[in-house]
């Protein structure tokens, strides 16, 4: 019997054996005239569209030294697949006044691209942290995101290096099949609004195995954040990793197929959380899963907080719209800084259902007395060992 092949199949070997034959080519920006300490914004931009433009496998190399780089974006779609390969380090202009939009570098509607290399971006935030007002009443709007991802598919990010952003390190939108393995970010403790990841409206995105010490949350998922996965990551110092905050704008989208699993947090602000607003827009973020999870000196490390308004920018006597379901806490061990070590605070108006406490080992370090735990609106499922004594719905 013949092996028959339909259209889309013949397409696709056409493809494939099209790629196949233009060999892979690479394109290093000093033959685009980069030099080391020098502004390399219009040799990275022409060694993209090149490379962008090659009907085969590309790379385009940053070597290793010092370079600046204004503001850029890697636009797609390409002929074939694409790598960003950084050997050196990338700084951003200091003074936040150059940037007119929100992004220092974006990489935009791409398939099968790969950003790699033992270098870093060095988004030169300090200039911009002690702006007024940035970090007491509302976020830093007008400061550039380091590093964004936008309708970008089949991708990997590996072994570089964010520091010092000005505002996100890395903001993923519009993606799907994304991954983040062996990435590593830095900011000091006290850097306003820093977050290391932040996932909106994507799907199939894994951060793996990578390290973050940030100012704000170290991952954290908006709106329309579906099948992610989260592992391996030690977070610290920072805020935690964080699904949300959610309901703060109309239309958002549902959450759902979280899993955090085998992540060590040391030093944060807040462990794993939930977070949707009060007097919030209808919404859903269900099926989250966190598991295996070290603290390490950690506040809060297990919450839920249907009650989240920073700044005072809410009205807090109207109860969330978010209903929360299928959510558990499992295997969770370490140490707490506060003395509520376990809080699941819901929505009055849709109490949380399903949410699994199991295997809690959670020892406050302070001096007036054990860890305890705290439930509103909720009555959720106790399994296996508990410390603090499991808490019952109020």
């Amino acid at each position: 019997m013949g092996l028959e092949l339909n259209v889309p199949t013949i397409s696709l070997l056409l493809l494939l054996a099209s790629t196949a034959n233009a060999a892979s080519r690479v394109f290093d920006l000093r033959n685009y005239g980069a030099k080391p300490h020098f502004d390399i914004t219009q040799a990275a931009t022409k060694a993209w569209k090149d490379a962008c433009a090659y009907p085969g496998s590309s790379k385009v190399v940053v070597p290793a030294a010092t370079y600046r780089l204004g503001t850029v974006d890697f636009l797609g779609p390409c002929k074939g697949p694409i790598e960003f390969n950084v050997l050196g380090s990338i700084h951003s202009p200091g003074d936040p006044k150059y940037f007119k939009g929100d992004t220092w570098i974006s990489f935009e509607s791409l398939d099968h691209l790969t950003v790699s290399g033992t270098g870093e971006f060095d988004g030169q935030g300090r200039a911009a942290w002690g702006r007024s007002g940035c970090s007491k009443t509302d976020y830093c709007i007008h400061l550039p995101i380091s590093l964004r991802f936008d309708y970008v598919t089949n991708s990997i990010v590996r072994n570089i290096t964010s520091r010092n952003s000005k505002q996100f390190h890395i903001n993923v939108f519009g993606c799907q099949n994304l991954t983040f393995n062996h990435v590593t970010i830095k900011a000091p403790e006290k850097s306003p609004n820093t977050d290391g990841i932040h996932i909106g409206r994507s799907t199939k995105i894994n951060v793996i195995n990578s390290n973050i010490s940030t100012g704000d949350d170290c991952i954290s998922l908006g709106d329309g954040s579906r099948d992610i996965l989260i592992q391996g990551v030690h977070c610290g110092p920072g805020h935690g990793i964080s699904i949300g905050s959610l309901g703060k704008y109309q239309n958002e989208q549902p959450v759902s197929g979280v899993r955090v699993i085998g992540c060590t947090l040391t030093n944060t602000m807040t462990g794993v959380r939930v977070k949707t607003w009060p007097d919030s827009s209808p919404g859903f973020a269900s099926d989250i899963h966190f598991e295996n999870i070290i603290m390490n000196n950690v506040d809060n490390p297990i919450l839920i907080d249907q009650g989240y308004c920073p700044w005072n920018q809410c009205k807090p006597q109207i109860p969330s719209k978010i209903k929360i379901s299928n959510v558990s806490f499992k295997n969770i061990k370490g140490t707490s800084r506060t003395k509520e070590a376990v809080e699941i605070i819901c929505s009055k108006a849709l109490p949380c259902t399903n949410v699994e406490l199991r295997d809690i080992d959670l020892k406050y370090n302070g001096k007036d007395g054990p860890a305890t735990s705290r439930c509103v609106h909720v009555d959720p499922l106790i399994g296996g060992h508990q410390n603090p004594p499991a808490c019952t719905m109020k």
